[in-house]
């Protein structure tokens, strides 16, 4: 039946610490003094402050919380980090107000995002135990939710629109009674999701564990899809489907256009 793999939740009060150390593992992902008075500090200090001092702060800020920053990144008013140590942000990205970054896992990479990227207001990037990877000029619409329990890959030059959950993950083993489903997440069977470059998601998409989107795709706005969607390809529908191929005006015997260079 495959391991059952906890949540981080479960694994901390198993432990049976005081408040403040869940906390601790929960929000900064260590039990370091020094690690949780820098992340009360930046977050009491500058966090919801507005304006240019607002954002001029964050960037010098910040940075003493995430693991690596690049130049020219903007940080926007009211953003929630979660273990910042494992979060990883390349030069010139935006990241709008309040959006969540939540790198939280035990022995995970956590999220790193390329170089100018675009992360849309009240979007929600969450590890649990899993890693995410935005390649550069990636762009998250607003109010989207990608989700992680093993390995989802947002290739480079991507659209993701509003409103469009990738759940990277969370399969739970429905056979199994003895338990409960909150209990029987099975790590055998999440497989990730990966996005090749130049990949458009339309509004209030979902996009299920398991599922490869290749190179040039379009999906429609309202899919959900459940199996792999072509390079260069147009899928719809629920479950989504293959409509049309973007190459088809290229001729059959010739190759589809170029993807955007490295």
């Amino acid at each position: 039946m495959g391991e059952i793999a906890f949540k981080i939740q479960d694994r901390i009060s198993a432990r049976r610490l005081s408040s403040l150390k869940k906390y601790q593992l929960m929000v900064i992902g260590t039990e370091s003094w020094l690690d949780l008075l820098k992340y009360e500090l930046v977050t009491l200090l500058i966090s919801r402050l507005p304006g240019a001092l607002g954002l001029f702060l964050r960037s010098k800020m910040y940075p003493w919380l995430l693991g690596e920053v690049g130049r020219g990144v903007v940080f926007g008013a009211n953003m929630t980090l979660r273990h910042p140590h494992k979060i990883r942000i390349g030069n010139d990205t935006i990241i709008d107000d309040n959006v969540l970054i939540d790198a939280k896992g035990s022995d995970n990479r956590g999220i790193t995002i390329g170089d100018d990227c675009f992360i849309g207001r009240n979007s929600i990037l969450s590890c649990k135990d899993g890693d995410i990877e935005l390649g550069d000029r990636a762009n998250v619409g607003f109010n989207c939710n990608i989700m992680s329990t093993s390995l989802v890959r947002v290739g480079r030059d991507n659209l993701i629109s509003a409103y469009t959950y990738l759940v990277g993950g969370g399969n739970y083993d429905l056979d199994r009674v003895d338990i409960p489903i909150n209990k029987s997440l099975r790590e055998d069977r999440n497989r990730g999701i990966r996005l090749g470059d130049n990949v458009w998601i339309g509004a209030h998409s979902v996009v299920l564990d398991g599922v490869s989107v290749g190179d040039g795709a379009a999906v429609a706005a309202g899919a959900v899809v459940a199996k792999e969607v072509p390079g260069w390809s147009i899928a719809a529908g629920v479950p989504a489907a293959v409509v049309k191929q973007r190459a088809q005006g290229h001729g059959a015997d010739r190759e589809p256009p170029a993807g955007p260079s490295p």
